[in-house]
């Protein structure tokens, strides 16, 4: 899936303060790709991605 090699993913990992970072994360809260793509990963990969970025 695209959201596991995204650009403005990674932009976020490097810097979540950044612009494109904070749009991003803004972003993953309604789109719809996101939520795809968390629900092809693994209950543990899926926990880890949560935690990671901090979602519910």
């Amino acid at each position: 899936m695209a959201c596991a090699n995204c650009k403005i993913r990674a932009q976020y990992d490097k810097n979540p303060k950044s612009l494109i970072g904070r749009f991003w994360r803004f972003h993953i809260n309604f789109c719809p790709g996101w939520r795809s793509y968390l629900k092809s990963l693994s209950e543990e990969e899926r926990i880890a991605i949560k935690e990671k970025y901090n979602l519910k």
